[in-house]
């Protein structure tokens, strides 16, 4: 493909020459541009110039730039799919880790509850046990005290008695048996 461009200019420049001779008309002084007899050979190699940059734009250039923008352009969708698959899968596990902490709550929630049960349970038992062990302490107290009591009862009869004795005898020098003094103690009960 190059040789054959290379051929071409090749042979446009033998041409522009040879057409440059054939006029071989005397230049006058001025701009290159503006001298008529040149506009010819001008035309031809702008011609010819846009011609092969029109091909090679065209041909190569242009190719390459259209199959850059279509990669960009797949690149885009496919990062913008990947993106969007991505904003998905993060949506799902966001619903699962908050259905997972609701369920994590609950789920301390009934454990707290009924972990307060046990203990309530266990807090009414041992006040219950408490409770009977008082009860029974009081009861045995109130029987000790009971005889306590009789027996405390009972000796104040022998200690009146024992009394009325010795200070009958001090007091009359006479000598008064327990039994005598426990049959006036029990008749002066019966009046």
């Amino acid at each position: 493909m190059l040789a054959a461009m290379t051929a071409l200019v090749v042979a446009a420049v033998e041409v522009g020459t040879d057409i440059a001779e054939a006029l071989d008309e005397p230049k006058a002084g001025g701009l290159p541009q503006l001298h008529q007899p040149d506009f010819a050979p001008q035309l031809f190699w702008l011609a010819l110039t846009f011609a092969l940059l029109y091909w090679i734009m065209a041909k190569v250039a242009l190719p390459r730039i259209g199959e850059v923008i279509e990669e960009r352009k797949d690149r885009i969708q496919r990062d913008l799919a990947a993106a969007e698959r991505l904003k998905g899968e993060t949506d799902k596990a966001l619903q699962g880790y908050e259905k997972a902490l609701a369920d994590a709550r609950g789920s301390a929630s009934a454990i707290a509850r009924q972990t307060r049960d046990s203990l309530s349970a266990e807090v009414e038992k041992e006040r219950k046990s408490v409770e009977d062990q008082l009860a029974k302490k009081l009861a045995d107290a109130e029987t000790s005290i009971g005889a306590t009591k009789d027996k405390a009862l009972a000796s104040v009869k022998d200690i009146a008695g024992d009394t009325v004795v010795s200070i009958v005898g001090a007091l009359s020098n006479v000598n008064v048996s327990k039994d005598e003094v426990d049959r006036a103690l029990a008749a002066s009960a019966d009046k």
